[in-house]
């Protein structure tokens, strides 16, 4: 049998273009190599490379794996600071909590796939990031998501929004890790190209930190985990390519993911590091085999040898190719010291998972793959990782950003009926309620999540101490198209907005770019001015960024997604009795508007709601002002001043009163003194705009706390009844029931799913 199978895996490679054929034919082009690239390998190799070698090189140079078009512009990110003990590079960062303690995370993409085959493609996408966690060394305690779609009336679109939330929802209920928040976001730019960005959060000691790392010459290297089959050949190829109608038949690029084994697999691995004899682990996530072992032995300045004969496989004939680019999921990659070989091994049997010692670390820096007793590749690790050459993309701004400065956004026909914009603005599925979607998860598991979905931030407690994780995504992708610096700021600065309203203190970043094509000089530029934004708002902030991925080539037959840069953030709560939510909490309770309000309309849910566009400039932003306000909530919450605290975010006041009473059915009277139009007023997004109240007898000392500070802050009114009765300059502009309003927000998403 053992013959029969040798001769199978034979006849496939033979079968298989020669090193010749692959240049006359420009057979590398298939896998997204260009000329110019194809002539450095070469030079690299000192000769042509064979077909296995081409598809090696041809995934760890994708953009997927090497990030070549978006180099110059992640240099731009802080990512050191007095927190941070791991920054980019790893699996996932990580930051110190006090205590000898540390918040590890990271967010990751798989637009592509969810494309093509959303269950798997959302549910891998879970899974991989919880890899990313568990690899270095943490136990993972949430998780975390941030979705794009098309326009709900579509029904593709429908379909992909149902199967996504059901691959996450599969996943992560499967696993045993709690989905605690996210966003969930429409517009018609995703139609085709929907975005599904994963977070995941652990916890660990700073003991027990590790790295992706294969030292120590001739130290065996191990394979754990589930088999290799051919489900996910090129998929960091196909992330690196325009979504076309072609795209449907590259399913096979999709993985298939198993969480019951994911879930041994953790438990393993975390009793393998516990034992303290790994010297270097990495999950195999995007190229495989291929991208864990290069990069492993190039941190390292090492080399590695694989025989591929001992690599556990799952379908016969195999050839090397396949499996050094299969993207099967579940599996790991670690190194431990000789006289250790026997523990890991007794360790994985445990959990009843391959444990095979596939290879050995070499000290001549090259990546040699053996097979069938034959070297089938034999590549220099250094051109693998760290050769791949970086592009400077030309970058030209967009016609559409010079028209925009000239659109007056508050020149749009008065809304008289602001009843109805209202409920307009709040059934809008971007500002609707998601319970349709975190319904779907298990939130609860392992009883640490203190805030559930649906508030400015979830958080879960830290076991054993009086500490919390506070943790979020945000974007507003019509802000980011329409000024791309701005709209980075923004979305850097909400997040923090929305975790210090939760109670915490910010301490980092993690980003997911998600933008279209960068040979598209328009699309680079908006991918440069957007992470210069960024980048401003965590040095002002203080939120370095610890680690993110870039997702480019979103695009589908009418061009580019809206540029769409995921802030995940995670905050640090230091005492559980600073928890906040959004929600009032009681009668008589005093509302307080902090910041300014502005006539800034550009990019807001009522522009596009209710006068059916997204045109102009979006609200501007001043950093200080923003930093101010966040320093003076977070410490007014935490002197015991606050019942709750809701950041102004879209849909602007009249949404944010509307959502703070839905929680526990209380309606409020408010009343505005502005010189702006009550429609504007009431729905403008002007930034560093947090609602806060406070219990009646504590209400004065909030307001001293917060002059004091140089915040702008009024009284607007105070909580009580079950109607919603917002005045503007004293005159009635919206009076709701508050349980009526509250089913419109509900049921706005089921409503267009069941339509």
């Amino acid at each position: 049998m053992q013959q029969s199978t040798a001769n199978l895996a034979k006849a496939a490679a033979a079968k298989e273009p020669t090193a010749e054929q692959i240049a006359e034919q420009k057979i590398y082009r298939q896998f997204g190599v260009s000329d110019d690239e194809y002539e450095k390998i070469c030079g690299f190799m000192g000769r042509k490379p064979n077909y296995v070698e081409i598809g090696v090189f041809s995934v760890m140079w994708s953009e997927h794996c090497s990030y070549k078009n978006s180099k110059p512009v992640l240099r731009k990110f802080p990512v050191t600071g007095e927190r941070v003990l791991m920054g980019p590079g790893e699996g996932a960062g990580i930051v110190d909590i006090g205590d000898n303690q540390a918040v590890v995370f990271k967010i990751e993409s798989h637009n592509h796939p969810s494309a093509v085959e959303p269950f798997q493609g959302a549910a891998t996408g879970v899974g991989g990031i919880i890899r990313d966690i568990f690899s270095m060394g943490a136990r993972p305690v949430a998780i975390l998501n941030s979705l794009r779609f098309g326009n709900l009336d579509n029904d593709r679109v429908k379909y992909l929004f149902e199967h996504v939330v059901s691959g996450i929802a599969g996943y992560g209920n499967c696993i045993g890790i709690p989905t605690v928040g996210g966003e969930v976001n429409f517009d018609e730019s995703y139609e085709g190209n929907p975005l599904v960005n994963a977070m995941c959060v652990g916890l660990i000691d700073h003991d027990k930190i590790q790295r992706g790392v294969a030292s120590g010459i001739g130290n065996p290297v191990f394979y754990v985990g589930p088999a290799t089959g051919r489900d996910g050949i090129h998929g960091a190829t196909f992330a690196s390519e325009e979504i076309t109608e072609k795209s449907e038949a590259k399913r096979t690029a999709v993985q298939v993911g198993d969480p019951f084994m994911e879930k041994l697999v953790l438990e393993a691995t975390l009793d393998l590091i516990n034992s303290g004899i790994v010297v270097g682990i990495q999950d195999m996530g995007a190229a495989g085999l291929t991208c864990s072992s290069a990069e492993m032995a190039s941190k390292a300045g090492n080399g590695m040898e694989l025989n591929l004969d001992k690599v556990p496989q799952r379908e016969t004939g195999m050839t090397a190719y396949e499996m050094m680019l299969s993207e099967s999921q579940e599996r790991m990659l670690f190194v431990v010291r000789p006289e250790h070989e026997e523990q890991a091994k007794a360790i994985f049997e445990r959990w009843d998972l391959h444990c095979v010692n596939v290879g050995k670390v070499t000290d001549d820096g090259r990546l040699r793959l053996i097979h069938h007793g034959e070297v089938v590749g034999d590549m220099p690790v250094a051109a693998l990782v760290d050769e791949c050459p970086v592009y400077n993309k030309p970058s030209k701004v967009p016609a559409y950003y010079e028209a925009g400065a000239s659109v007056d956004t508050n020149s749009y026909a008065e809304i008289t009926d602001l009843n109805d914009a209202l409920r307009q603005v709040l059934s809008s599925p971007s500002v609707a309620s998601k319970e349709w979607v975190y319904n779907q998860y298990d939130y609860m598991v392992r009883t640490s999540t203190v805030v559930r979905p649906g508030s400015d931030a979830a958080v879960v407690t830290v076991p054993g101490t009086r500490k919390a994780l506070a943790m979020t995504t945000d974007c507003n992708s019509r802000y980011v198209y329409l000024d791309p610096e701005v709209g980075g700021r923004i979305a850097v600065a909400e997040a923090a907005r929305n975790i210090v309203c939760s109670g915490a203190e910010p301490l980092a970043i993690t980003d997911n770019l998600n933008f279209g094509s960068p040979e598209k000089p328009e699309i680079f530029w908006q991918l440069e001015k957007s992470t210069d934004g960024m980048a401003e708002a965590c040095r002002v902030l203080n939120t370095p960024v610890i680690g993110g991925n870039v997702s480019l080539y979103n695009e589908n037959a009418k061009g580019a997604i809206y540029p769409t840069p995921v802030v995940g953030m995670v905050g640090l709560v230091h005492d559980i009795d600073h928890l906040m939510t959004q929600d009032f909490k009681a009668e008589g309770d005093v509302i307080f508007l902090l910041g300014e309000t502005k006539a800034e309309l550009g990019g807001s849910e009522l522009q596009y709601a209710v006068h059916g566009c997204t045109e102009g400039r979006p609200p501007q932003l001043d950093l200080e002002t923003e930093r101010t306000l966040q320093q003076a909530v977070l410490g007014a919450i935490q002197n015991g001043l606050v019942r709750s605290a809701h950041d102004l975010s879209e849909g602007g006041l009249a949404a944010a009163v509307a959502e703070s009473g839905f929680g526990a059915g209380l309606g409020a009277t408010v009343n505005v003194e502005t010189a702006l139009r009550p429609d504007i007023a009431l729905f403008s997004e002007s930034q560093s705009r947090i609602l806060l109240t406070a219990a009646p007898e504590q209400a004065d000392a909030l307001r001293a706390y917060i002059v004091e500070r140089n915040v702008p802050v009024q009284a607007i009114g105070t909580v009580g009844g079950k109607e919603l009765a917002v005045s503007v300059n004293g005159k009635p502009a919206i009076h709701q029931n508050v349980k009526e309003l509250k089913a419109v927000w509900k049921d706005a998403i089921p409503c267009r799913m069941n339509a």
